[in-house]
């Protein structure tokens, strides 16, 4: 009896150590991430969102070019078949363009001029409900660099200094005769009659 008593306690040590050894190495053994999303599936994940995106961007141009064509034909007519018309037909089919073409142009028009009110409207009112409410709207300023800056003083200061430069270059000059009226223009007496006048003095004396 003591016999079987002492190998089953050696083989419940032994098995106690099994375990402690098992727990200490899994314990010891690095982690391995658990999760469905490894880097292969990942891979294959994002290639086919970019296939079934590509796809789906070339649907939605197919479909732009079928409602472009569509609005085209719908605003224009059917083709015209222009294979052996005469001139009378064609010039027909050219004042039928030009007036589609002109009516197109003038609901162009007046569509532009109703946005142009409606944003110049709608402006007034964001400026009234603004003014309501004690707002100040900082109007944009553009910004200027420091460079462009130096550039205008720049200029400021030789366009002052050539006008000072221009002003000190004056020539003062005195009355000319080349600009004024005749009537202001006194008569310039000929050599001979101070000739005359002087030869009568010297003959007097």
């Amino acid at each position: 009896m003591a016999d079987e008593e002492a190998k089953r306690k050696q083989t419940e040590k032994e098995r106690k150590k099994a375990e402690v050894r098992a727990r200490l190495e899994a314990a010891s053994q690095p982690k391995k991430k658990k999760g469905f999303m490894t880097p292969t599936r990942k891979r294959k994940l994002r290639t086919l969102l970019r296939k079934k995106a590509a796809e789906e961007l070339k649907r939605e141009q197919e479909r732009k070019a079928e409602e472009r064509k569509r609005t085209i034909a719908d605003r224009c007519g059917p083709a015209k078949d222009l294979e052996g018309i005469n001139e009378a037909n064609l010039l027909t089919i050219c004042k039928e363009f030009h007036q589609r073409i002109s009516k197109l142009e003038d609901a162009k028009y007046d569509l532009e001029f109703a946005v142009r009110q409606k944003d110049y409207v709608i402006s007034e009112l964001n400026m009234q409900v603004n003014d309501l409410r004690g707002k100040f709207i900082k109007p944009p300023l553009k910004k200027i660099s420091k460079f462009e800056m130096g550039k205008f003083e720049k200029l400021l200061r030789a366009a002052k200094k050539s006008d000072a430069d221009f002003r000190v270059n004056l020539k003062s000059v005195g009355p000319s005769t080349k600009f004024k009226l005749e009537e202001d223009v006194k008569e310039a007496k000929p050599d001979w009659a101070l000739g005359g006048k002087e030869g009568g003095k010297k003959g007097d004396e």
